[in-house]
């Protein structure tokens, strides 16, 4: 049976808007966030969902929250949909990490899928692991609701994941495409495969501006 999923990126922080690295810190939405949480609620109001799936990030969480008040279906939450574990880099700048680890930041940037940076208070993982984490998770729930459609909300690496995943694209390949937040990203999956059958839908989030002009 083919599962239809929505995977969604969690709605604007301040930390996104500065390009802060936040990992697993658990940062909330900003005032544009709950703002594109709501707009993505309205546009998700009609949709067939059997069931919303969430990060346990709150600002995942919070972005989830705002679909699930118009749906009377299950929330669950789901550590193993969180961002990539960073160690010492969350709560840093970009250009603070390129100063303090330039050898790390090189091996990042330069995508060394099996590098892992300095763990500090929370343990970092390499980008193969955390695929293996992010598209293993995504499957647990399309099986867990076969043949139904679910709302999956969690972050831009693991969004970045499922691409990789659904189009056979190499772990090693620069990133070629944007992962917006609050936009709808929508995939199916039959037969253990994610397949990819629209990217990038921020058309709610235009909507909402022009609303509010």
């Amino acid at each position: 049976m083919t599962t239809k999923l929505l995977l969604i990126r969690h709605g604007e922080t301040a930390w996104n808007a500065v390009r802060r690295l936040q990992g697993h810190l658990d940062i909330e939405l900003n005032d544009a966030g709950r703002r594109q949480a709501a707009a993505l609620a309205g546009a998700l109001a009609g949709a067939p969902l059997a069931a919303i799936v969430s990060s346990d990030l709150q600002r995942a969480m919070q972005t989830a929250g705002a679909v699930a008040r118009l749906h009377d279906v299950p929330l669950h939450t789901d550590p193993q949909l969180r961002e990539r574990g960073y160690g010492v880099f969350e709560g840093l700048l970009y250009s603070e990490i390129e100063a303090r680890y330039p050898a790390h930041f090189h091996a990042w940037q330069q995508r060394h899928v099996d590098a892992v940076m300095p763990h500090g208070e929370r343990r970092a993982e390499s980008f193969r692991a955390f695929y293996d984490r992010s598209v293993g998770a995504i499957g647990h729930w399309a099986e867990r609701y076969a043949g139904r459609t679910i709302a999956v909300v969690a972050h831009g690496g693991v969004l970045e994941c499922a691409y990789r995943a659904a189009t056979n694209m190499t772990l090693e390949s620069p990133r070629d495409f944007q992962v917006r937040n609050a936009s709808i990203n929508r995939f199916t999956y039959a037969d253990g495969r994610l397949a990819l059958t629209q990217w990038g839908d921020v058309e709610h989030l235009a909507l909402s501006l022009d609303d509010i002009v």
